[in-house]
């Protein structure tokens, strides 16, 4: 079926049946011959893989060398069958003169019935009776079985008359793609093309439509289970959407509704083009090639190329760094434009086949009642949109665009058979760049109430909006290489066009309660959706790709014909896009000069709202598990305080917000005598009283009354709010040098993410420390257990803080170890302007357990006292700011302190990096935030 070079130097069949002969001669009984018959098969079955591991190693850049080695591994798997199967029938139990019913056919099914193995696949067989199981044939099969079962093969198998096989092929679409790919392997050849020929009769014959449309149901069912996008950045390359199950089910197409038996066939009947043959052959080596390295590196089945292997199969495939652009991210992009091409494999086969054989009743327009033969000038064919001849693109480019655009309004789908000429017709779009009328078309498009989403998404697949939109075009298949983002440039910009649309719509109003108000306020749409389309535009460049971006925009916003004044609110939005989460997720927005900061740069209400939508759509577009309760409270709340700003709600001193804040807490507190509630004002001071909200204050004052009524030395209480998606951390007990650090150590201890800290010491010397904590989910640190974990942890650790360190030192550094793989340069940031009466540090490093101990540790050993934390992790990256104080409680000014706190920051950061791979880099910043801001985490 396949040529193998040299197939004596895999197996040499001859040779092992001579000593299989041998050891039947020297046996009493042959069909009990111990461990001697596995033994030497072992030996051949172990030789043969290491030539073909051996060839592939030598050859694996070769244009043919994953495949061909999928090839080889099947032929080796023929040859040890066809001698087993002889020895067994031959020596163990032969027969003289078999009847009809003790004939067996030995049949390959599955991936290795079309002769492709990989080193860890499964062995699907067949055995084929004429009738019902008789004794003879059940002593067969079980004896092969049971040697194959030692030699240590993962057997599938199943033992079936022919007509069993009809009757199920009929009612399992499963079994009937199995048995479509049946090979004879050894045995009764007649047999076998007795099933065939029934098979083409009774399943086959007739039934292509049925098999077509159950295959793409197959299909769409398996890409939802695995993302339902081709462009995750730790791809199934075997079940994912544009993957090599997606090149099998159109051979499958090919063999049962055409009735060709290869790709070729199909080129002979017309229905696809050599060149288009051409990129399905390369698309199936480059998988099996990716796909044996996969299962050689790890030991086993693996079929997802994670973040762990990517770079060292990249080092094996000749992907070296240049051009600004790492070796991974070049395989990763070679990856992701070969799945796209699948997907343009898919619409030709479809589109042929739809065309030649299979026909559809016409588009019926429920609200009219008729059937209709057309759609705003397209024809309608089989339900879907088309074109009137092949070379129509070509004399009317702008139908390029106009065609989706219909297609949209009307809800309807397009033709692969016209998705298929646009294909062919690309060129014709650079045409329309310089068209307003082509321009106006997209504009339409991209802020049209139905369907954006979609509509961009079709444009992309067919290669026409980064033909359109050359800046576009170079983010496609980009890889962000990080453990942040779960998608490629491209596809999260298409995500978060989505999820605006469904923002707008009010579909995501529990979770985005403000964005999804605030976004009916908003004046332009067209500067919302463009700006969206546009922030990552320039990732993947040199340089920030937040300042780049708005150049791009500042050029395309007029083609598309925005105004003047659109045009400079999209620019504006690109280059600050960052700079609410980086405010949220960063600083202490309790600070007043921190939203003074802010509002200072955002300016106006309007940009305000815009930049709180585009946030919100941003992060929700990073992956399924990046938005939760906890960002989102922070973004309403710096809307919240930046909007009271701009309309003049924050013009009260502090000691009058203060006195508001403790009348609000007095009604909270009832049931409190005056006497009570005048000793408890006397504790706080105003930085307290505007650090939480009365609600918080409230759970304080209770718990600080009961400690100090029965003298504890420590309480700890627990507030679950699962809205925020967090847990509440209070710890009430006498302040001492180093208790943040300590805490954070038991913290750490537990698996309880800080995504959060205020620290107080209130005036009578007790510190009331409230941690924000997270599970590793994202979700509130809530289970019970846990939870009483933690308490007796940081009672354990406040007893005996010398063994913290100790304990943590005994974790594995990172929770995910394929975190290691990837660059994070550390820095430290010192900023004496972004606070009024702290200095704020901001460290970026790679993430570990027990970051924030030795953080923390390191500063209270520099004397600095820290006021509160924001903490944040991005993937492999944790970005944490600390706003601290010197002994005295005034800013880290002086040079010299200002070196050290570097320095030791810098060597807490390097101790979790690789060597050779770190560049540091310790920064002072004028002031937060710099001009656009930007961060290569987000």
């Amino acid at each position: 079926m396949f040529e193998i070079d040299n197939q004596r130097a895999i197996i040499d069949r001859r040779a092992l049946m001579a000593e299989l002969d041998g050891l039947a001669e020297r046996l009493s009984d042959p069909t009990s011959p111990g461990a001697e018959l596995v033994d030497i098969l072992k030996r051949h079955l172990q030789s043969g893989r290491e030539e073909i591991q051996r060839r592939f190693l030598g050859n694996s850049r070769g244009a043919q060398a994953g495949l061909t080695s999928a090839h080889e591994a099947s032929f080796l798997v023929d040859q040890l069958l066809r001698v087993l199967f002889d020895f067994t029938t031959q020596k163990a139990f032969p027969l003289g003169n078999p009847t009809v019913a003790e004939k067996l056919t030995l049949l390959a099914v599955g991936g290795y019935g079309r002769g492709e193995l990989a080193p860890y696949s499964d062995i699907d067989l067949l055995f084929l009776l004429p009738y019902k199981m008789s004794p003879y044939c059940e002593q067969v099969v079980e004896f092969m079985l049971y040697r194959l079962w030692d030699l240590g093969l993962k057997v599938g198998q199943a033992t079936r008359s022919v007509e069993e096989c009809i009757r199920q092929a009929e009612g399992d679409l499963t079994i009937r793609t199995n048995l479509l790919e049946a090979r004879y392997v050894w045995g009764d050849q007649a047999l076998h093309d007795d099933f065939k020929k029934r098979f083409r009769k009774q399943i086959v014959k007739g039934h292509g439509e049925a098999f077509y449309q159950g295959k793409l149901a197959e299909r769409n069912a398996r890409h939802q289970r695995h993302g339902g996008s081709r462009y995750t950045l730790e791809p199934n390359i075997k079940e994912g959407k544009g993957g090599l199950r997606d090149l099998q089910t159109l051979l499958w197409l090919a063999r049962f509704v055409c009735g060709a038996d290869s790709m070729q066939e199909l080129v002979e009947q017309g229905m696809l083009t050599s060149a288009e043959r051409a990129t399905f052959d390369k698309a199936l080596n480059f998988f099996w090639t990716l796909r044996y390295h996969l299962h050689y590196l790890t030991g086993r089945g693996e079929e997802r190329l994670t973040f762990d292997l990517q770079p060292e199969i990249a080092r094996r495939l000749g992907y070296t760094d240049h051009a600004g652009t790492k070796g991974v991210e070049r395989l990763m992009k070679h990856y992701f434009l070969t799945a796209k091409s699948v997907g343009g494999l898919t619409r030709y086969v479809c589109a042929a086949i739809e065309a030649q054989l299979i026909r559809k009743p016409m588009l019926r327009l429920p609200a009219l009642g008729i059937l209709k033969k057309e759609l705003g000038g397209f024809p309608i064919e089989g339900g879907r949109l088309t074109i009137p001849r092949g070379d129509h693109f070509a004399q009317h480019p702008i139908d390029l665009l106009r065609i989706f655009a219909v297609a949209q309004k009307n809800d309807v789908e397009i033709h692969p058979t016209a998705m298929t000429s646009m294909s062919h017709a690309l060129r014709q779009v650079d045409r329309l760049r310089d068209d307003p009328a082509a321009n106006a078309v997209f504009l339409d498009m991209l802020t049209a109430e139905r369907s954006p989403e979609l509509t961009l998404r079709r444009l992309s697949e067919v290669g026409i909006l980064g033909r359109f939109i050359p800046d576009f075009g170079r983010v496609v298949a980009q890889m962000q290489y990080d453990m942040y983002h779960s998608y490629t440039v491209d596809e999260h910009t298409l995500f978060a066009i989505g999820i605006l649309a469904r923002i707008e719509k009010g579909e995501l109003k529990d979770d985005a309660p403000i964005a999804s108000t605030v976004v009916k306020e908003v004046l332009s749409r067209r500067v919302l959706y463009l700006a969206v389309l546009l922030h990552d535009i320039a990732k993947g460049r040199a340089g920030d790709h937040s300042i780049l971006g708005g150049d791009v925009a500042e050029k395309l916003c007029p083609r598309l014909g925005l105004t003047a004044e659109e045009t400079e609110q999209v620019a504006w939005l690109v280059r600050y896009h960052l700079l609410m989460s980086n405010t949220a997720f960063r600083r202490d927005i309790d600070d007043p000069k921190t939203i003074a900061d802010f509002v200072d740069l955002v300016q106006s209400p309007e940009r305000l709202r815009l930049l709180l939508v585009l946030t919100v759509a941003d992060i929700r577009a990073v992956g399924p598990k990046t938005w939760n309760g906890w960002k989102a409270q922070l973004l309403r709340e710096l809307y919240t305080r930046a909007f009271n700003m701009m309309m003049g709600g924050l013009n009260t001193t502090e000691e009058d917000r203060a006195a508001s804040v403790i009348a609000i807490l007095k009604q909270e507190l009832g049931d409190w005598s005056e006497a009570d509630l005048a000793a408890h004002a006397e504790r706080g001071h105003s930085a307290y009283w505007l650090a939480f909200p009365p609600a918080a204050l409230g759970r304080h004052a209770r718990m600080i009354r009961a400690a100090e009524a029965e003298q504890r030395p420590l309480s700890v209480e627990f507030n679950v709010d699962r809205w925020r998606s967090m847990t509440e951390v209070t710890i009430y007990t006498p302040d001492r040098q180093g208790l943040f650090s300590q805490l954070a150590g038991a913290m750490a201890l537990c698996g309880a993410n800080i995504v959060d800290a205020r620290i107080v010491t209130l005036r009578n010397g007790k510190a009331i420390d409230t941690f924000f904590v997270q599970d590793s989910e994202g979700g509130p640190f809530d289970r019970p257990a846990r939870l009483a974990k933690l308490s007796a942890t940081i009672t354990r650790v406040l007893e005996a803080p010398e063994q913290t360190l100790e304990q943590l030192q005994d974790l594995p550094p990172l929770a995910n170890p394929a975190a290691r793989n990837f660059p994070v340069i550390p820095r430290v940031l010192i900023d004496n302007k972004a606070s009024a009466t702290h200095t704020v540090v901001e460290v970026n490093g790679r993430d570990r357990r027990g970051l924030l101990y030795y953080l923390t540790s390191a500063l209270t050993k520099l004397n600095l006292q820290i006021s509160s934390a924001k903490v944040s992790t991005f993937g492999h990256r944790a970005v944490d700011v600390f706003y601290v104080k010197d002994h005295f409680g005034l800013k880290v000014e002086s040079e010299t302190r200002l070196k050290a706190l570097r320095a030791t920051l810098m060597t807490v950061l390097t101790e979790a990096e690789p060597e050779n791979a770190l560049q540091t880099r310790a920064v002072t910043v004028d002031s937060w935030p710099p001009v656009a801001p930007s961060t290569a985490a987000q």
